[in-house]
């Protein structure tokens, strides 16, 4: 890995305002593999070196990855633009300028969110070349019925006369609550798709991204890092080696 600046580093690493870390440096509270910097400017291999700050030991990472259990009420977004951004939600600690939603969900719309900050992995999973499944839980009007079954795994159905991929349907016991999932992330597509039906989405969900699942354990408005093997599954499913 090239070297970088310590400023730049530990800017990445949330450890503060650019102000804040050469304060830091300055009182001699920076030490990188034992040997104290006091120069901000000072370039390393980040990847290659023992960082702490003020005692405390930091881990070095080139992206950072969060799942949320989004609430309704939020917009998809990073900024205070049209509403509530869904960075609103996270703890302080996780605050960065960077985060980059993988695929929105509408405003009303619940369920799992993943963030990050890799650009690349954000665009295979979210570009329909890959394929990646999302899985949403829908309550509808109208029973579902077979038919819908057939003509969303058909990929006849089109949306402003351009056809989707094939979708999968499942109907449970109550024909009001069912599940889709679905290859591609078109602008509010699960409730056009029902609407080209005849039907309505009442409520929904999205339960699934690819190969993660929303946690049974994981509360509406809160998030939790990825863990190691769900971050490795994000990767291989694209294609991609992790970084």
């Amino acid at each position: 890995m090239a070297k970088e600046r310590l400023d730049k580093v530990l800017g990445h690493l949330g450890v503060g305002t650019r102000k804040e870390i050469h304060r830091l440096a300055r009182a001699g509270l920076v030490t990188i593999d034992g040997n104290i910097i006091t120069d901000a400017a000072f370039k390393f291999d980040p990847a290659m070196s023992r960082i702490e700050v003020a005692g405390e030991l930091l881990e070095y990472q080139a992206y950072f990855y969060l799942m949320l259990h989004k609430p309704a009420g939020y917009i998809t977004s990073t900024k205070d633009r049209d509403g509530i951004p869904i960075t609103a939600l996270l703890p302080e600690e996780w605050q960065r300028s960077d985060w980059m939603p993988v695929g929105r969900l509408d405003k009303d719309t619940e369920g799992l969110l993943l963030l990050t900050t890799d650009g690349e992995l954000l665009h295979r999973l979210t570009h329909p070349r890959w394929k990646v499944a999302k899985r949403y839980y829908v309550e509808l009007a109208a029973p579902a019925t077979p038919e819908d079954v057939a003509v969303f795994a058909s990929g006849t159905l089109e949306l402003e006369g351009e056809p989707l991929q094939p979708a999968e349907l499942h109907i449970g016991p109550d024909p009001r609550k069912v599940e889709l999932v679905i290859h591609e992330g078109k602008f509010h597509q699960v409730k056009r798709m029902f609407a080209a039906r005849g039907n309505q989405v009442t409520y929904l969900k999205r339960v699934a991204y690819g190969p993660l699942s929303l946690p049974s354990d994981l509360p509406t408005g809160k998030s939790r890092k990825l863990l190691p093997e769900e971050i490795g599954a994000l990767y291989e499913a694209v294609g991609l080696r992790e970084k």
